[in-house]
């Protein structure tokens, strides 16, 4: 079995989100933007109704998620950052026949598949004109990637994997030569 490795070209990763909202096709855009935005596994996203994400009462997109992850079975709130929001709204107002799960198969009203999660995850990372392999997993990695480039602790990107070890944090960071080698450059303390 391969290893999914995290998407590191920012342009790379905005292209991917956008690949099926040029398509038109909402509700997987709305699956790549939760994958990469929340860092959540598949299972995690593919059970998510629409009561999970909206707010109906009041009708607008709730400003977090509140989960039970489904391979931990630890509670777990997200903040929906903006790029969340924007991609729910679209899709409710695009979405003829609102169904009980977010990302449902059209016919059945049942969730889509793992493995028809990772056709359109893989078909729009090759769209996009990414030459790795993209998984469900490459995006929940791409989330933590950019995250600790950010200046995100990995003590806190832990707690947002519910990591068990520091050790498979880092190894989903997919941190590489360059990354060190930019430390490295960056500090020329005696020049």
């Amino acid at each position: 079995m391969a290893l999914s490795s995290p998407i590191r070209d920012k342009k790379q990763v905005k292209k991917m989100a956008e690949y099926y909202l040029e398509c038109g096709q909402i509700r997987n855009h709305v699956l790549i933007v939760l994958c990469i935005n929340t860092a959540l596994r598949i299972s995690d996203i593919l059970s998510l109704s629409w009561d999970d994400v909206f707010d109906f009462e009041n009708g607008r997109v709730r400003s977090s998620l509140v989960i039970v992850e489904k391979k931990t079975m630890k509670p777990k709130s997200i903040a929906l950052n903006k790029s969340i929001i924007h991609a729910l709204i679209l899709y409710a107002t695009e979405a003829a026949n609102i169904r009980e799960y977010l990302i449902a198969n059209p016919k059945t009203g049942l969730p889509i598949s793992r493995i028809q999660a990772y056709r359109l995850i893989r078909a729009a990372g090759e769209g996009s004109g990414i030459s790795e392999r993209v998984s469900c997993h490459s995006l929940r990695k791409t989330f933590g990637y950019h995250a600790w480039k950010k200046g995100t602790s990995l003590a806190i990107l832990q707690m947002i994997y519910n990591h068990s070890s520091f050790g498979l944090t880092l190894v989903y960071l997919g941190i590489a030569q360059d990354d060190i080698d930019f430390v490295y450059l960056g500090m020329n303390l005696t020049g």
